[in-house]
């Protein structure tokens, strides 16, 4: 009795072994560990008995069968998983264009692997990827033909883009960074510079739309945040801005790129201490110590912070770098006499070209080679171009006049768009007007239809209902008006169209839209039109010209004006 008592107990005290694909998965790692592979292929096979969806154990068995040398079996495998377990397990293309590459059927790897790089979202694989190109070249005696890579969509796209907002193409940039914010949600760099490209354009409501939309998604981003900073100078809005202030001035990045844009953005809202620190730091780098622009914005925020020695030793520095740039020289010879006399500070532009005035002055010496310079130098153009739209009146009537001498279809976007800004000087308006007239005459002109069409460029698509709206002031116009009168009248509907885009209402009411368009134009101009002579020249009511042209507003409110005279950078991905 005892004994079978004893054994009772002993029964009790037994573990029972719960099989499932866990114990099996485990049981598998452990042979792999030991070099076991025929165990470990027994026991993935069996783990997937248990779990025949999880597509995990199916990989690991196709990895076991390709160590084995069992390429095809493995192949098999992969296939299997993608037609019938999970075919968004992308990664399988890639594991098969390496089997295929082992059995030499290269043919074969090269479809898998451009399957791989065209499905695949994550690039999880993408360095070996690049290298298994290298490899299918070199046996194939051609290059891999790869019609897109899924990981890495929209970054040529938008690296145009940005190359076009630092060219100061700012319609362009963001008709492309739209398509692309469009197409990749979650592209936070594009995000970024399309509320830079608004900024730009002066559509500060949308600017601030799409660094929302960054910040929602991820509060940290640093790009956003110092864009987010310029935005509440802009608007003076001091509260926010000196909140967000404080939390930049503590951060400190580990990204070389981050530290740049961290740099300038203090630079830009006057926290000269801070940007020296940061410009400072990048000097330290490698990368960065060769670059005679750093060097110029490093001496800048010394200079702008008291600091005129050590102002002076980074412009020395910038000179030796880049010897042939007037910069140095320039920003040295104005240090002397200052250090002379106790001066503590100047104030010192981050751009890293001659104040306008100096440049104007070199034009006057050396017209023909600075305009040459200035068509084919990005910098220079959209300091130009930014300088038309925040300088002060006397730099913008300089520049009016040094654009005639660029004379390209750039310049006269740009002022045809300064002829729609509000608040803008009449005196200065003539002058753009009459550079474009004389640009106009160079090019042979143009019709109306011509025109109209010119400015479609900013807008994604042109409808016929807004061309039915210009037809009909044309229409009135015709025998009380020139034909450049025609053409501002062009412009200054697409500019109200870009600026609404995307939402631009349904134009069911032709001549009231006409009306509206007729009369914010003559109020643009200095007018003194009437909604009553509006209403009888259209044949509809004073009330309708009214609404439609409230509607339009938004092309004679008055924007803050904003002096800053370094620009936010764009963002590289």
């Amino acid at each position: 009795m005892h004994e079978n008592s004893s054994g009772s107990e002993n029964l009790h005290n037994i573990i029972s072994i719960d099989y499932n694909a866990n114990f099996f998965f485990d049981r598998a790692v452990k042979s792999l560990d030991r070099y076991q592979y025929e165990k470990a292929l027994k026991y993935f096979r069996k783990a997937v008995e248990y779990e025949p969806d999880n597509p995990v154990n199916h990989c690991n068995m196709a990895g076991i069968l390709s160590e084995t040398g069992d390429y095809k079996g493995s192949n098999q495998v992969l296939q299997h998983i993608l037609e019938h377990v999970d075919a968004s397990m992308t990664e399988c293309y890639f594991y098969m264009a390496n089997n295929y590459a082992n059995m030499e059927s290269f043919e074969e790897a090269e479809k898998a692997l451009i399957t791989y790089l065209e499905e695949d979202p994550s690039g999880q694989f993408m360095d070996e990827a690049e290298e298994m190109m290298e490899l299918l070249h070199y046996e194939l005696n051609r290059p891999t033909k790869v019609n897109k890579i899924k990981s890495r969509e929209g970054m040529v796209e938008h690296e145009h883009a940005r190359k076009l907002l630092e060219e100061g193409k700012f319609a362009q940039a963001v008709k492309l960074l739209e398509e692309i914010v469009a197409d990749c949600p979650d592209f936070m760099s594009a995000r970024n510079n399309l509320a830079l490209a608004y900024y730009y354009m002066g559509r500060f409501a949308k600017a601030k739309e799409s660094i929302q939309g960054v910040l929602d998604v991820e509060p940290g981003n640093l790009h956003a945040l110092c864009n987010l900073a310029i935005f509440f100078q802009h608007e003076n809005n001091e509260e926010e801005l000196s909140m967000l202030v404080d939390m930049l001035s503590v951060t400190v990045p580990f990204h070389q790129e981050h530290v740049f844009k961290l740099a300038t953005t203090m630079g830009i809202l006057g926290k000269h201490e801070a940007a020296y620190g940061h410009f400072r730091r990048l000097l330290k780098d490698e990368e960065f110590s060769s670059d005679a622009s750093l060097y110029h914005y490093t001496a800048a925020a010394a200079c702008n912070s008291g600091r005129m020695d050590a102002a002076a030793k980074y412009w020395r520095h910038c000179r030796k770098l880049d010897p042939t740039n007037d910069v140095p020289d320039f920003y040295l010879a104005q240090l002397g006499p200052l250090q002379n006399s106790g001066a503590e500070s100047m104030k010192v532009s981050y751009h890293y070209h001659l104040p306008f005035e100096e440049q104007f002055k070199a034009w006057e010496h050396h017209g023909e080679a600075m305009t040459e310079e200035a068509k084919h130098n990005p910098l220079i153009r959209s300091s130009f171009f930014w300088a038309l739209r925040h300088g002060e009146p006397h730099i913008k009537l300089q520049v009016i006049q040094t654009l005639e001498l660029i004379a390209d279809e750039e310049v006269q976007h740009a002022l045809q768009l300064f002829l729609q800004e509000p608040g803008e000087d009449a005196e200065l308006k003539d002058a753009a007007r009459l550079v474009l007239m004389r640009l106009e005459g160079h090019s042979g002109g143009h019709s109306d239809r011509d025109n109209s069409a010119q400015h479609r460029g900013i807008l994604p698509e042109w409808h016929d209902d807004w061309q039915q709206v210009l037809n009909t002031v044309f229409q009135c116009m015709d025998k009380r008006s020139d034909p450049f009168r025609k053409r501002e009248i062009g412009n200054l509907w697409s500019a109200f169209l870009s600026r609404i885009y995307p939402n631009i209402p349904k134009m069911r009411n032709i001549p009231g839209w006409a009306a509206a368009l007729d009369y914010t134009a003559a109020k643009i101009r200095g007018g003194s039109s009437t909604y009553e002579q509006m209403a009888e020249r259209y044949g509809i009511s004073s009330s309708t010209v009214r609404r439609y042209a409230r509607q339009m507003d938004v092309m004679r409110a008055d924007p803050e004006d904003n002096r800053s005279d370094f620009r936010p950078f764009t963002e590289k991905v």
